[in-house]
């Protein structure tokens, strides 16, 4: 029997995983192995009938440049009493190739331990994968994904902005980000806007959804005093995270909870409720500043991908076939500015309980310092006298205060 590779996407989709797909299957097609894809990632793989598809060239050549995921995803994650090794043997496979975050990943490193402790050689090989940019990959290399859906978000974000002139309105944007502030920041960047919320600005203090509205009212009132009616202030949805539940609740809002009780946040739009409430203190304030909420979130994950990624996710792909032909298993495939391609293993970037850590914006780098000091717009003590007209204490208000920045 030919021997195989088996090719699984898990978690949400990023621009790219189909240029995974389409190079995997196309290197592996030309060494003469058979490609196996399988839908809804782990979800049915110890199944009796997983739900699986051959793939050749022309499939492989037909996704390779498109959006989404041809295999059908899924956070499905199976429990260890679930292993077995059918698929495997039946389908002779060598390798299962795993697209997805670190979850995805440990999955995959338990399954090919098991396999191993029942003699069965198979190895597995990680692509990372995340539009949030925040997997702990060597310095400077991004995450597959990311370029892309920053280049959506930045051309969302650039219409909005250009609402706002136009009607001379504020609007709220809400960007994805589990935890780490990268997208809303790199989008928030691009478009110059007045004012970008990330969790990692709150290096010195705890987060509050008093001071993040308090900094977006600085970026409002900073704009008046320079004539200008208008802006716009992004938000990492990751601040969420950091916020507790007594916090959270406090807001007003109407959850749904969880079978732990806690909020669930994926069934509400992060920038309506920050955009209600924004509006609540305004006219505790007295000040008359119209603001709409926007979110940029689902429309990013099944973009096509842009050049950047179709290039990167073409070399991961090779890098895939290289790590597999030198021995590796276990590892995450990596790729510098240069080409060269890396193995990462989990336990290198794992805590003690064995879980990855997320790799967050450097606050101290110069590219965040050099943005927070000159392109965002917010009071400082020289506005103090002049913001008195807005705010009975404008101090407050002040962005480095309420930081503790200074």
């Amino acid at each position: 029997m030919k021997e195989s590779i088996v090719i699984l996407a898990g978690g949400g989709p990023a621009p790219g995983i189909n240029t995974v797909i389409g190079t995997v299957s196309k290197v592996f097609l030309k060494s003469g192995y058979h490609v196996i894809g399988i839908h809804e990632g782990y979800k049915t793989l110890f199944s009796d009938e997983p739900n699986i598809t051959d793939i050749d060239f022309r499939l492989a050549d037909n996704i390779y440049k498109t959006g989404g995921s041809f295999l059908q995803m899924s956070r499905y994650k199976p429990k260890e009493e679930e292993f077995n090794m059918g698929f495997f043997t039946k389908h002779n496979v060598k390798l299962l190739v795993t697209i997805g975050g670190d979850d995805t990943a440990s999955t995959a490193n338990k399954i090919s331990m098991f396999l191993q402790e029942n003699h069965l050689d198979v190895k597995n090989i990680h692509v990372p994968k995340t539009i949030d940019n925040d997997l702990p990959l060597p310095e400077g290399q991004t995450t597959f994904g990311y370029e892309s859906a920053k280049e959506e978000g930045v051309r969302l974000a650039t219409t909005v902005y250009e609402d706002a002139r136009t009607s001379g309105n504020w609007f709220i944007v809400s960007a994805m980000g589990r935890e780490a502030g990268h997208l809303a920041f790199g989008i928030g960047a691009s478009c110059h806007y007045p004012m970008i919320v990330i969790p990692e600005m709150f290096n010195k203090t705890e987060i509050t959804i008093d001071k993040i509205l308090r900094l977006i009212i600085s970026a409002m009132i900073k704009r008046k005093l320079l004539g200008i009616s208008y802006g716009g202030a992004i938000i990492s949805e990751g601040v969420f995270h950091f916020l507790s539940d007594q916090e959270i609740l406090s807001t007003g809002i109407n959850f749904t909870f969880d079978e732990h009780g806690h909020p669930e946040l994926g069934n509400v739009s992060k920038a309506h409720i920050f955009n209600l409430l924004l509006q609540k203190r305004l006219r505790q304030l007295n000040i008359s500043i119209k603001s709409r909420p926007v979110e940029l979130g689902y429309e990013l994950r099944c973009v096509r991908p842009i050049g950047f990624d179709l290039m990167y996710c073409n070399l991961l792909g090779i890098g895939v076939k290289r790590l597999f032909d030198q021995g590796y298993s276990g590892c995450m495939v990596t790729c510098d500015a240069k080409g060269d391609i890396s193995p990462l293993f989990l336990k290198d970037v794992s805590d003690e309980n064995g879980r990855v850590q997320p790799r967050m914006v450097n606050i101290e780098s110069e590219k965040a310092k050099m943005v927070f000091e000159w392109n965002t717009q917010y009071i400082e003590p020289d506005d103090y006298e002049e913001a008195k007209k807005y705010l009975p204490e404008p101090e407050l208000y002040d962005f480095k205060k309420i930081l503790h920045w200074d």
